[in-house]
């Protein structure tokens, strides 16, 4: 009994024990906690890659509007190259475009047309060039067509960088101009400031020519009479059989011209010829016809 007794006692003290080691051990970890949120310095979380909350806004992160560069380049076979250049300019102009060369090369012959041809180069804004393109076919026959497209986005968004960071310093380096409390401090601002002031224009520059080439596009148009070949040749079998074809008609008018030229001179010559030859001939048949005077006998000798 006296047995039993001691040792419920001694599990009772040891329970009394076990509790209050474990709510010492409570308090101590939660003071620890509010010490830790109250006062001092809290370690800040790290930023997560992805936690749009705490992440900085990054250059590029949301995809900006593609800044795409397009050249193109055609061939056009027309009557008169004089006249389809002309034609051309003033459908690039109805387009929105302008022109920014010009030049065309008199034929020779004696039609003009052998060797005439008219370069031009135009701009037309980016989202009309394809129906420019498409309306060269109302002016002639479209030999050959080639257009690129070159992506400078990334030019544009570099630029546009350099271009707020030099801003950024242009405006601080007036603000220590402002407070220079010497006369060299108030120099060496102004010195710098001026090479600020040039890397930002030639920035600016450089950045309004690379918009003006991707707002308006850059065509280049070749054009010749019906029958010449494009450059580089025709593209495929029927290419060629096309330009065969006109290159024949083309030589063929070109032959009809000539006689149409030699003709008077080629009558003139047959009426001086026959007035030679009709002469001569009559001349030759009357000699032909005339009586021979009969020959003499010959006398015996004596």
């Amino acid at each position: 009994m006296r047995r039993s007794l001691s040792t419920a006692a001694v599990a009772l003290a040891l329970a009394v024990l076990v509790g209050c080691s474990g709510s010492g051990s409570s308090g101590t970890d939660s003071s620890g906690a509010d010490s830790g949120a109250g006062g001092g310095a809290s370690v800040p979380e790290p930023v997560v890659p992805g936690n749009r909350e705490g992440a900085p806004t990054v250059p590029g992160d949301a995809d900006p509007d593609r800044q795409v560069v397009t050249t193109a380049t055609a061939f056009l076979a027309v009557e008169d190259p004089a006249d389809g250049a002309q034609r051309v300019s003033e459908l690039v102009e109805s387009a929105g475009g302008r022109v920014d060369e010009r030049s065309e090369q008199a034929g020779s012959g004696e039609d003009g047309g052998e060797g005439a041809s008219a370069d031009l180069v135009v701009r037309v804004p980016a989202d009309a060039l394809t129906d420019v393109l498409a309306d060269l076919k109302d002016l002639g026959d479209v030999g050959s067509v080639s257009v690129s497209r070159s992506d400078v986005t990334a030019s544009a968004v570099d630029l546009d960088a350099r271009i707020s960071a030099l801003q950024t310093s242009v405006a601080r380096l007036q603000a220590l101009m402002d407070g220079a409390a010497t006369t060299e401090a108030l120099l060496d601002a102004e010195k710098a400031l001026s090479d600020r002031q040039e890397q930002l224009e030639s920035l600016l520059s450089q950045r309004a020519l690379l918009a003006d080439q991707v707002e308006l596009s850059t065509l280049s148009v070749h054009l010749a009479p019906y029958g010449v070949a494009p450059p580089g040749g025709p593209d495929g079998f029927l290419d060629g059989l096309g330009t065969g074809w006109r290159a024949l008609v083309t030589a063929l008018g070109a032959t009809l011209v000539v006689l149409g030229v030699l003709l008077p001179w080629l009558a003139v010559a047959a009426l001086l010829t026959a007035g030679v030859l009709v002469p001569l001939r009559l001349a030759r048949r009357r000699a032909v016809a005339a009586p021979v005077p009969p020959v003499p006998p010959a006398t015996p000798p004596g």
